[in-house]
Formats: structure tokens, C-alpha cells, sequence
């Protein structure tokens, strides 16, 4: 994909209070009012055991529609304006203010079906704890991948269900906060 950004290692101390806070740069395939989202940690502490995992965003959705227990959104084309224009608002780019990647757990569930009842299948149901809006609105707007954090022992199960693949990860590098974006060439 030819709209992957790259960041570079420059930093604005004025952008965060340590000016070396890791930010991610997701490219928006489909979005007229910016073409990138940024993105930093919610956990930043050493020994948080969190991990950012980075998502295809369509299987971290899907798993998250399948969540029966927690409080699943409508697809954005069926929120009413002034949610749009909120979460439009609170993505941009050009707020000083960088929002915090979605938080998310993972579990898995017996797959519907005779394969699922015999316990011989499985899939993935995600539960946001935090930034459900944010990630359907950048699915929505052409996210094709994005982080998110979870806990350290749900990192490999979300990888298995909703991991992006290897050329995403190496596309999507965090840089430091207030880091130009540059495309990639």
C-alpha cells in the first residue's frame, strides 16, 4: 500500500511531558478530513505487563461482535452526527492532545456449528475496555491496521485471532511524540 507512513525519531518536547513517548501513525485509506490517526500507549510504565499488538482491524471488529457480555457499538454509518463529529474531532491529527490506542481483552469461545459443539473449534471474542469508538471509526474511515494494548498473557491469543500480518507491523513503527509524519518511500 503505497499511503504507509514511517515516522522519524524527532521529537517535541511541548507534545509530551518526556518528549520520548512512543506514537503510532495509522494510515486512513478512506478519510477526507486527515489521512493518518496518531496513536500512544495507555499503559506507559516499565512493568505494566501490557503489550501493544498491532490488529487487522476487520478480525479485531468481528471478534468484537461476537462480545455477548459487554456493550458492543452499531456500525458508525448509524451513529447519529454529533458522535461522528466527536470522535472526528478527538482523532485529529492536529489536536495537540494524542489519544490513547484502544485497550482490549481476549478470550476464547466454542465456534457455532458441529465442530464448535464437539469442542474441536474455536474463535476469539474481544471486549474493549477502552476505544471501542476509536477503533470502529478508523475501520470505518480505511484503517486497515492499528494497535491496541492488552495484557501480556491475552498478547499471543490476540495475535492468533486479530493479528495483522508481517508486513503491517514492519509498515507501522511507534516514533516519538510530535514526530513529523513523512511518507514512506
Amino acid at each position: 500500500m503505497s499511503s504507509l507512513m514511517e515516522l522519524p525519531t524527532k521529537s517535541s518536547p511541548a507534545s509530551s511531558p518526556s518528549g520520548s513517548e512512543p506514537v503510532w501513525i495509522v494510515p486512513l485509506l478512506d478519510h477526507p478530513p486527515y489521512s493518518h490517526v496518531r496513536l500512544k500507549r495507555v499503559f506507559t510504565a516499565d512493568g505494566t505487563r501490557h503489550q501493544v499488538v498491532l490488529v487487522d482491524a476487520r478480525k479485531l471488529i468481528a471478534c468484537a461482535d461476537r462480545d455477548d457480555t459487554d456493550y458492543v457499538l452499531r456500525p458508525v454509518n448509524e451513529w447519529h452526527q454529533g458522535k461522528v463529529r466527536g470522535i472526528r474531532e478527538f482523532l485529529d491529527p492536529s489536536n495537540a492532545r494524542i489519544p490513547q490506542m484502544p485497550y482490549v481483552t481476549i478470550r476464547t469461545r466454542c465456534a457455532p456449528g458441529l465442530l464448535g459443539w464437539l469442542r474441536l473449534e474455536h474463535e476469539g471474542v474481544v471486549a474493549f475496555r477502552n476505544g471501542q469508538h476509536r477503533a470502529r471509526y478508523m475501520l470505518a474511515a480505511g484503517a486497515v491496521w492499528f494497535p491496541v494494548e492488552v495484557h501480556e498473557r491475552e498478547a499471543a491469543l490476540l495475535r492468533q485471532y486479530c493479528g495483522a500480518p508481517d508486513d503491517a507491523r514492519t509498515a507501522l513503527r511507534p516514533g516519538s511524540a510530535g514526530a513529523d509524519v513523512l511518507p514512506r518511500t
